[in-house]
């Protein structure tokens, strides 16, 4: 999905919102299961999204929206290692990386949270000699975030895919589609809701990481009021 389809379906989006009379979200964490309700979960994954597609950095997008939520008590991304969790690199990402057979690689998986509140969890994959000494050291050693870590390179990234995990509305929903009848019951969401893979370049266009991030329904936390 590209940016320009992205920015197409949140203007759909926000003008059929703009015809919905106006009702104050609740303040509690959880979304109630009305069409209205399912409407706004769209529109806010559909912003995420975009945010996600037009910056390198997930971790300052990520950082945006908990501030913009008031997620945490301060907008600060941390990333919580999680050990003994090694996975193969994916088929052909050697190629995507541009390496030999024989290049090390070096794999780290993280859950990006704001304060308490787990907003990702990411599987990176990266070439140690595309970074520097210090880099290296820090990403051994440290729980700041990857991008972060490599933000001297001033790098560059190049989405492969991303794409919703989940959807509030029905296929079609914007040409006529039913839309599912409200109940008495919080509307049900899966614990990943937007997934990106994505490969990392620096400034001489060198691929170095490989990312595959997967976004929790904790993103989908409600706008709240009086802070």
């Amino acid at each position: 999905m590209n940016p320009s389809m992205i920015r197409t379906g949140a203007i759909v989006l926000l003008s059929w919102l703009c015809t919905l009379p106006v009702v104050a979200r609740e303040p509690a964490p959880g979304w109630p299961d009305t069409p209205l309700s399912r409407t706004q979960a769209l529109a806010e994954l559909q912003a995420l999204n975009a945010g996600l597609l037009s910056h390198p950095s997930a971790t300052l997008t990520l950082e945006r929206w908990c501030g913009a939520h008031h997620l945490a008590a301060e907008a600060k991304i941390v990333a919580h290692r999680v050990q003994g969790a090694d996975k193969p690199l994916p088929e052909g990402a050697r190629a995507q990386l541009g390496i030999g057979p024989d290049e090390p690689v070096r794999y780290r998986r993280v859950q990006l949270a704001c304060g308490d509140v787990v907003l990702s969890d990411a599987d990176n994959w990266y070439v140690p000699a595309r970074l520097t000494v210090a880099m290296n050291q820090q990403l051994d050693s440290s729980d700041v975030p990857f991008g972060k870590v490599v933000q001297p390179l001033h790098f560059r990234r190049q989405t492969l895919s991303a794409g919703l995990l989940w959807s509030p509305l029905p296929d079609g929903w914007d040409s006529g589609a039913a839309l599912p009848p409200p109940s008495d019951k919080p509307l049900a969401i899966p614990a990943h809701v937007l997934q990106h893979r994505a490969l990392l370049y620096t400034q001489d266009n060198r691929p170095f990481s490989l990312v595959v991030e997967s976004y929790t329904a904790n993103v989908l936390q409600p706008v709240r009021t009086g802070h």
